[in-house]
C-alpha cells in the first residue's frame, strides 16, 4: 500500500439524470364530433403520471394541410405548416391516436404524415386506437406500414378501445380503467426505452450516416 495515497479522494460524481424525452401526442382524426380528444385526455393523464417522458398534443384538425402534396406550398399551407412541423421536429417519440374509417386511417393523418419526411426519422412511434368492435387495428397495421418507410421504428404493444364511445362516461373517464392504463403504461415503457436508445445512439453517430 502506498502510504501517500489519498484515501479519502471523493468518488467521481454521479452522472446526471437524462432529461425527460419529448413525446408528441398526434390527434389523427379532424372528422366533425370526433371522440379523439376524449381519448388524448385520457392518455395525457399516464403520461403525467411519468417522470421519463413530457407530452405536447399535435392536432390534425389544427392545422387544414390539403391532400394534394407540393415541394413548393402556397402561403397559406406554409402557415398551416408552422403550427405543426416545428412540434414534429423536436419530438424525440410519438403517440399516433386514431380511429379506423372504413378499415383504414384517416385522411387527415395521411396529410399530416406525408407532408413531413425528415421529423420522423429514427424515432419511435406508439399507437393508441378506437372504433368498434375491431378497436382500430387494422388502422394501426396499415400506420406500421407507413412509419417503416419513413425510418421510424413502431413499438410492438398498443392501446385499442373497442366500442370506444361506450367505454367512457360523460365526464371522459373511462369507466374500467385497469386495463387499459396498464396497457398503456407497457406501451410507455416501450417508448421510452426505444426513445432512450435511439437518442443515445444519434448522439453517437447520425443516422444515415
Amino acid at each position: 500500500m502506498n502510504p501517500t495515497a489519498d484515501v479519502t479522494a471523493p468518488l467521481p460524481a454521479p452522472a446526471p439524470a437524462p432529461s425527460p424525452l419529448k413525446v408528441a401526442v398526434i390527434i389523427g382524426s379532424n372528422r366533425e364530433g370526433r371522440f379523439g380528444p376524449v381519448v388524448a385526455d385520457w392518455l395525457l393523464g399516464r403520461l403525467r403520471e411519468r417522470d421519463d417522458l413530457t407530452a405536447e398534443v399535435v392536432d390534425a384538425a389544427d392545422a387544414g394541410l390539403p391532400t394534394a402534396l407540393s415541394h413548393s406550398p402556397s402561403p397559406e399551407v406554409t402557415a398551416e405548416l408552422a403550427k405543426i412541423t416545428p412540434k414534429l421536429a423536436v419530438a424525440e417519440a410519438f403517440v399516433v391516436l386514431t380511429p379506423e374509417y372504413n378499415h383504414s386511417f384517416p385522411a387527415s393523418l395521411k396529410a399530416l404524415i406525408d407532408w413531413h419526411y425528415e421529423e420522423w426519422r429514427a424515432k419511435p412511434v406508439a399507437f393508441v386506437s378506437y372504433g368498434g368492435v375491431s378497436g382500430g387495428l387494422r388502422a394501426v397495421e396499415q400506420l406500421r406500414q407507413v412509419f417503416a418507410e419513413l425510418h421510424a421504428v413502431t413499438v410492438r404493444d398498443t392501446v385499442s378501445f373497442h366500442n370506444a364511445g361506450a367505454s367512457f362516461d360523460d365526464r371522459g373517464h373511462h369507466r374500467d380503467p385497469s386495463a387499459p392504463n396498464a396497457a398503456a403504461k407497457v406501451m410507455l415503457d416501450q417508448l421510452g426505452w426505444w426513445g432512450t436508445a435511439l437518442r443515445e445512439a444519434k448522439g453517437v453517430r447520425a443516422y444515415g450516416s
